[in-house]
This record gives structure tokens, C-alpha cells and sequence, in this order.
């Protein structure tokens, strides 16, 4: 594909995973360096497995979660069969950091609503495996 056929590349995807590929392209050329260069670090908060870093700590750790949104953002426009599984090992990664950190506000329903709607996006990418392939 010499020139970007749009319709071909929206038709490599399903709406949900375009989705997911908007929020990486987001988060890799709007949010993160915003959140990098803008924000201060007094403001700073990262949540890995439901734990929440800030300050330095969370300012340190966010060239990290930039690089898994380019990653991701890479891997879904090209869709490189790396993305099978990680894809969906992050997602569930995010899922259960949203079940810990709601916990750990003492919201168990909202613990459980928000596990069970973050694995839908991580059952969905485990079960796309062969849409991910080499190009």
C-alpha cells in the first residue's frame, strides 16, 4: 500500500479496535506529552496494578506508559502479530488495577463494575488473534 487507502486501513479493524487504536494514537501524541512536559510533578499520578505512584515517582514511571501507548498505537495500525497476546495482558493489567484501586477506596461494587467492563476490550483482543498478522 504505496499511498493510505482509509477504507482499507478502517476495514483491517472492527469498531472496537479502532477505538483502541484512537485512544493509543491519543495518548502517544496528545495526552502523555502533556502529562510529561506540562504537568507538574507536585500534580503527577501514575496507577500501576492499582497502585498509584506521584510526584517524582509517577513522573518518573510515565516514559513507560508512553511507550506501551506507542506500542500499542503502532501495533494496532499495523497490526503486528506481537499484539497478540500483550495487547490483551495490558488491558487485563488495567482491569485489575481498576477492581485494586477501587478497593482500596472501599467501593467494591464499583470495584466489580469496572473489572467487568475493562475485560471486555481483554477478552475481545485475546480472541482476535488472527487479525493480528504480518503485513
Amino acid at each position: 500500500m504505496s499511498t493510505l487507502d482509509l477504507a482499507a486501513e478502517w476495514k483491517r479493524r472492527p469498531w472496537w479496535m479502532q477505538l483502541l487504536f484512537a485512544f493509543c494514537v491519543f495518548m502517544t501524541t496528545v495526552y502523555m506529552p502533556f502529562d510529561m512536559f506540562v504537568k507538574p510533578v507536585a500534580e503527577d499520578q501514575e496507577i500501576w496494578f492499582g497502585i498509584t505512584l506521584e510526584g517524582w515517582a509517577a513522573k518518573v514511571t510515565e516514559p513507560i506508559h508512553w511507550a506501551i501507548y506507542m506500542a500499542g498505537g503502532y501495533g494496532f495500525w499495523r497490526m503486528r502479530p506481537w499484539m497478540w497476546p500483550w495487547a490483551s495482558v495490558y488491558a487485563l493489567q488495567v482491569a485489575v488495577a481498576m477492581l485494586v484501586w477501587n478497593l482500596q477506596q472501599g467501593a467494591l461494587a464499583a470495584g466489580v463494575v469496572s473489572f467487568a467492563m475493562f475485560m471486555l476490550p481483554c477478552v475481545a483482543l485475546y480472541r482476535a488473534r488472527q487479525r493480528f498478522t504480518a503485513r
